[in-house]
């Protein structure tokens, strides 16, 4: 995509901001005067001009920690390509599954070429790759775009109807699921690593095979059919196959003990989990259609005096979202916890994070009148059935379903001319600490946080630099010197639970390590991701502030948001060759 200023009229934004409008009052009356701000504007359109530095007033800040003796120094870097095939859509199977555009922005993607929000591991296994090497990981981070407010030219927006379609029949069928043998292997010495990769690839190809043989017999046999005639056989492959592998190890190196309990498989029920037992997605508890519904605030207020409107149709919106978010987890996390799962994970935080914003519009009005008493008590919420007409915070009773992109690749207040990275850096990397083990097959994993404002600043990360001056990281967007770009560093944690692939939060299996690069007790260090994405942006462009990531709304372009997605689909034996690379410190390059 060429790095061209990308343009857009001002009335291209009113259509967005009045089809967005339009869909919120068809689907459930929401107020549109107090949620969306004034009629006909884009409430959060360019980045806001305090939001860029120039490079060269940030001070160095990024240091690598000290290696240890034993510290793993290796590399694995990965071409997985630019996303020359264009797959962009507002989707996140990682952090919000199931829910289609539940992002409210756009992502670029390389890797996986089906990732969608219906993925899961038996869609993701199955499709193809852009990664040279074969590698069907999903990486995936918010597109940037320069902004001018003229008319911009995107590539069109490709529907991901057919993918997300797959993607739920597969996770509809149930699979055959197995423990991962890479993770579990001692340090394979080099005389050993073909055989153990080429019976790493028979492993997944058994699985495969078996997954074939349970949708070719379906209906056949009795009530322990699949038993017999499908998961014991596989057990005695894998038996066989993973003796092989201890047997190959041993002739160099002490022989692995105790590999034989990984042979047994399970049939689950798909729900896009990873064999954690965490699900990664579903609908309503009891299959009923629930949702979150809270008392109205907008017809609660006040006249609002003109100098705190925006403040407060700011947060009428935040209010909003909040609801939003929270009945997207209330999906995400079926099944999830014991029966006061709902009201101490979802309706008691949202109860929070409500005072705390009708709080912020009381003091608004307050200013210059006088300050609204009692909305505090419109701050609980409950769950209830979507046919209800209790009202959320516009008179909604449901969520109204998230627009996807128009045919110009453009959302609601996430619009201008997408910029596709120039260079694309995928990059596995040690531990200072010692040395790494394999990741399981299909853990998730996240960099970063996407709405810092809501969730506040513990997850989020600096990402933002300039080639040429890497060690300077920050939460603001760079203003280059010549001659150099515009670049974001996203590093993912790297110590591992060693038992899930994922969980509730999305974060707790696998997590940073501390200041000098260990692991906390009980976690295990695992390849480092870090990707690194370079933009030809113009110097101009920079100067006058007129490139932005795509976010959520209620972020309004803050750098701060941005984030980085992964999901390890690498076989077994990739991931291997990745762990031997890494910690016989060789620089690889697949």
């Amino acid at each position: 995509m060429p790095g061209n200023a990308g343009k857009h009229r001002i009335s291209r934004r009113t259509k967005i901001a009045t089809g967005v409008l339009a869909l919120a009052v068809a689907a459930g009356g929401i107020a549109v005067s107090t949620t969306f701000g004034t009629p006909g504007q884009a409430s959060a359109d360019p980045a806001d001009p305090a939001l860029y530095i120039d490079i060269l007033k940030v001070p160095p800040n990024n240091f690598a920690p000290a290696n240890s003796r034993g510290a793993s120094t290796g590399t694995f870097t990965v071409d997985c390509g630019r996303n020359e095939n264009q797959h962009f859509n507002p989707d996140n199977f990682v952090a919000q599954p199931g829910v289609r555009n539940g992002a409210q922005h756009l992502h670029d993607y390389v890797g996986n070429l089906s990732s969608n929000a219906d993925s899961n591991n038996k869609s993701l296994e199955a499709a193809g790759t852009t990664c040279k090497n074969g590698d069907k990981s999903a990486y995936f981070w918010p597109v940037v775009r320069i902004d001018t407010e003229d008319e911009e030219k995107n590539p069109p927006a490709k529907p991901a109807d057919g993918d997300r379609d797959q993607a739920a029949q597969d996770a509809a069928s149930p699979a055959i699921t197995c423990p991962d043998v890479a993770s579990k292997l001692p340090d394979v010495p080099d005389s050993a690593m073909a055989e153990v990769n080429r019976n790493l690839d028979l492993l997944d190809m058994q699985i495969d095979e078996a997954n074939k043989r349970l949708v070719s017999t379906r209906g056949q046999g009795g009530p322990n059919f699949v038993q017999n005639a499908i998961l014991g056989p596989l057990k005695d492959k894998r038996v066989a196959t993973i003796d092989r592998i201890a047997i190959a190890i041993g002739r160099t190196a002490a022989k692995p003990q105790g590999l034989g309990a990984l042979a047994p498989c399970v049939l689950k029920e798909q729900a896009g989990s990873g064999g954690s037992g965490v699900s990664n997605g579903g609908g309503a508890p009891g299959g009923a259609a629930q949702q979150i519904t809270c008392p109205d605030v907008a017809s609660k207020l006040p006249a609002v005096p003109a100098s705190a409107k925006a403040e407060v149709d700011r947060n009428l919106k935040l209010l909003n979202t909040q609801i939003q978010e929270a009945n997207q987890r209330l999906v995400s996390t079926q099944g999830q916890g014991g029966p006061n799962f709902v009201q101490n994970a979802i309706l008691g935080p949202l109860k929070d994070k409500r005072v705390a914003t009708i709080d912020r519009m009381a003091i608004a009005i307050g200013r210059t009148a006088a300050r609204p008493q009692g909305l505090d008590a419109l701050a609980p919420c409950t769950l209830g059935q979507g046919n209800n007409n209790n009202g959320n915070n516009g008179g909604a009773t449901a969520t109204p379903p998230l627009p996807g992109p128009d045919a110009n690749n453009e959302l609601p207040d996430n619009d201008g001319q997408i910029q596709r990275p120039a260079k694309v850096g995928i990059t596995f990397r040690g531990s200072a600490a010692g040395k790494v083990v394999a990741m399981p097959k299909f853990l998730r994993a996240l960099s970063g946080d996407a709405k810092p404002s809501i969730n506040g600043t513990k997850n989020t990360r600096a990402a933002w630099t300039c080639t040429g001056f890497e060690n300077r990281l920050t939460d603001k967007y760079p203003i280059c010197p010549e001659g150099s770009k515009v670049e974001r560093i996203h590093d993912f944690p790297s110590c591992w639970d060693g038992k899930n692939t994922d969980s509730a939060n999305h974060r707790t299996h696998i997590v940073f390590p501390d200041k000098a690069g260990r692991c906390a007790a009980g976690f295990k260090a695992v390849p480092q991701l870090r990707t690194t994405l370079v933009y030809d942006i113009p110097h101009d462009i920079q100067v006058k502030k007129q490139y932005k990531v795509d976010s959520f709304p209620s972020e309004e372009h803050n750098p701060l948001s941005d984030h980085d997605d992964f999901a390890n689909v690498m076989s077994q034996s990739i991931m291997n060759q990745v762990v031997n690379c890494i910690n016989r410190n060789k620089t690889c390059n697949a």
